[in-house]
């Protein structure tokens, strides 16, 4: 795992800005690991904390407590998660829409909100909120 605090206030304001910045996250992964990114942001979709959680091939630790435990530490008015699929299907998987269903219902006792989880394969990407799953 390892964190990073963004250094300038860039916004992820709207599915296109989250994608092209989570893009070049994961162009600098290795693209046949699971990574999970996590985006916090303001009430102004100022990123104000950014965490990545490494996988192997089979898929990533989606940690609850601890995204939870940072939107908390960060008061976070929201987040934007992102996770690449090695498989080169984009689709999302139960498994995702579950764990992406429990950390709304944690965030939502912080008055936080999941705005979006991207999934990446290639140079696909799904949106699970354009989706309606979120």
């Amino acid at each position: 795992m390892r964190y990073q605090r963004a250094e300038f206030p860039l916004k992820l304001e709207g599915r296109d800005a989250a994608r092209n910045f989570f893009a070049g996250c994961f162009a600098d992964t290795d693209p046949t690991c699971e990574s999970l990114w996590v985006a916090h942001v303001d009430q102004q979709a100022r990123c104000v904390h950014l965490s990545r959680h490494e996988g192997d091939e089979t898929g990533a630790d989606f940690p609850l407590r601890s995204i939870i435990a940072d939107a908390a530490a960060h008061r976070s008015a929201g987040i934007v998660l992102a996770h690449n699929h090695p498989s080169g299907d984009p689709t999302p998987s139960e498994a995702d829409c579950r764990a992406t269903r429990r950390l709304a219902s944690a965030a939502e006792a912080l008055d936080c909100v999941i705005l979006d989880h991207l999934v990446f394969a290639g140079t696909e990407c799904t949106s699970l909120r354009r989706l309606g799953l979120l």
